[in-house]
């Protein structure tokens, strides 16, 4: 059966809309008392006309279709210049071009965006300091950035379409992420952060590797942890060698000037200082090493209720109202969480007497952790930025470490510890959380 083209069926279908007007116009001339000349003539032009008319409507019917294909197969090709005349709203084939326009203009906003979001990506990949590789199915190398590049020695041009296994970089596809790794490459050597993920390009997943060096980033951690704590040392240990050196002085002095017994008594005393601030000196390291060397958790189940009411009574200075919260238990160590709390508590008394306030402790489970709070009614905190700085004290008979303990106890455990000034009055409330 042969098969009739689109633009044949519309020709034929025009002709057969004028056929029977056709046939009729013939019988009535030929049978009509019409000369040969004026039949054969008449019949010349009409059937002219009529094909000429059929293949006018197929002209206006076929062109504007061939004008939408081209308009839609340019959309197709990424060719978003082009655009259809006499697209009037007010008839459908001009309504329809119209939407073809409105359609194309919107692709072209749409492909400029994506194009510049492209180009942004591009741009800050390159200037990240921050090495990426991305990995196709077959674990060759589809993308690498400068610092990827440089991180491997070799240019990106070099390096791509190269197995993962040719870059020793095949461990990094497997394994936990994100995790700390120590390695060296041609171009650096250091502890770097490794993160991957999947994305999908074309169909096909790829993976991609995140190599951020914490090299740098540790080292002035370490600088900055250096300098607090030469600080601090240097601030004990004179504090404690200024008093023995003078005093070694004038009991020298004194042993030169004096041939009677009345120089021992002043001698004793002498040394009953440098032993005493030799005492401190040595008081103030074991607190230090004792900071320092802070035992993993012993975990164990612990009921809060009986926790916080026993370490509650212990200090009778301020009673503690001790606030009615939820039966929970954490597997934790009971002698850390002691300390904690102990040194939380000890803090909240010395504010509360201050200013003759109360002490209040309260807990709850929020977040699948538990969250503990103890307020006071004291003078709230005047410097914040020092809370945490180890041996930091405003205490006459303070050591300065016992917020830091505590907050390294915390995080020991997984949890937290904050402090701020209360919003609802004067004092501090301080916020443990512990995974439960």
């Amino acid at each position: 059966m042969t098969h009739l083209s689109y633009e044949r069926k519309v020709f034929l279908l025009a002709l057969a809309g004028g056929l029977s007007a056709v046939v009729v116009a013939l019988v009535l001339l030929w049978f009509g008392d019409f000369t040969p000349k004026v039949q054969w003539t008449l019949t010349t032009v009409v059937i002219a006309a009529w094909i000429g008319f059929g293949f006018a409507t197929r002209e206006r019917i076929v062109r504007p279709l061939q004008t939408l294909s081209n308009l839609i197969a340019a959309l197709a090709e990424g060719d978003f210049s082009i655009r259809a005349r006499h697209a009037w709203s007010d008839e459908a084939l001009g309504l329809a071009y119209f939407e073809v326009n409105q359609l194309t203009e919107l692709l072209r906003h749409q492909r400029l965006g994506a194009v510049e979001a492209t180009a942004l990506l591009q741009k800050v990949t390159e200037e990240i300091d921050v090495a990426i590789f991305a990995f196709d199915g077959s674990g060759h190398l589809k993308l690498v950035n400068r610092a990827g590049a440089r991180l491997l020695g070799r240019s990106e041009v070099e390096l791509l379409d190269h197995a993962a296994s040719e870059l020793r970089l095949d461990d990094l596809l497997s394994g936990e992420t994100p995790r700390l790794i120590e390695a060296t490459y041609p171009g650096a050597t250091g502890r770097w952060e490794l993160r991957r993920g999947q994305f999908r390009q074309e169909g096909r997943e790829h993976d991609l590797l995140v190599l951020s060096d914490l090299s740098r980033t540790l080292r002035e951690e370490e600088r900055q942890a250096w300098k607090r704590l030469v600080r601090v040392l240097s601030h004990e240990i004179n504090n404690s060698l200024a008093p023995i050196k003078s005093l070694s002085y004038s009991a020298a002095k004194i042993v030169a000037q004096h041939d009677g017994p009345e120089w021992k008594d002043d001698v004793a005393r002498s040394l009953e200082v440098i032993g005493a601030r030799a005492d401190a000196l040595v008081r103030f390291m074991q607190s230090y090493a004792r900071l320092a060397r802070l035992p993993p958790p012993q975990r164990e189940p612990l009921n809060v209720r009986a926790w916080v009411r026993r370490v509650a009574a212990l200090d009778t200075r301020v009673p503690v109202d001790v606030q009615p919260g939820p039966d929970v238990t954490v597997h934790a160590d009971s002698d850390q969480l002691d300390q904690l709390l102990i040194n939380l508590l000890a803090n909240a008394a010395d504010a509360a007497l201050e200013t003759d306030g109360a002490v209040r402790t309260r807990w709850g489970v929020k977040n699948s952790h538990l969250e503990l709070q103890i307020e006071d009614d004291g003078p709230g905190i005047t410097e914040s930025t020092n809370l945490f700085v180890p041996f930091y004290t405003t205490k006459p008979r303070g050591t300065g470490i016992g917020l830091v303990l505590s907050r390294q106890i915390a995080e020991a455990h997984g949890g937290t510890l904050t402090l701020a000034n209360r919003e609802d009055g004067t004092g501090c409330r301080v916020t443990v959380t512990l995974p439960l």
